[in-house]
């Protein structure tokens, strides 16, 4: 697992503490990001685009990739790819 994992999330959300439990239990060290942080909000913006609007968390990019409200499984499988 060589790619770098950057979690969106905020500290409210229950799904972001839930996974990222997960991916700890599971050995995947990742970067988070708030995006309700001012310095941050900017960031927002490219969840929005692929969600149509919405400022979903948690979303994780994985490479190039976006993926929005994963499971920990399709986090392992987007790793290994």
């Amino acid at each position: 697992m060589t790619n770098v994992v950057t979690m969106y999330s905020t500290t409210w959300c229950g799904y972001c503490v839930r996974l990222k439990r997960q991916m700890r239990e599971a050995g995947i060290s990742f970067q988070e990001v708030d995006i309700d942080q001012p310095r941050h909000e900017h960031l927002g913006e490219r969840i929005e685009a692929k969600t149509g609007g919405f400022r979903t968390v948690p979303t994780l990019e994985v490479g190039d990739e976006l993926l929005v409200n994963p499971t920990i499984d399709q986090v392992t499988r987007a790793l290994a790819s």
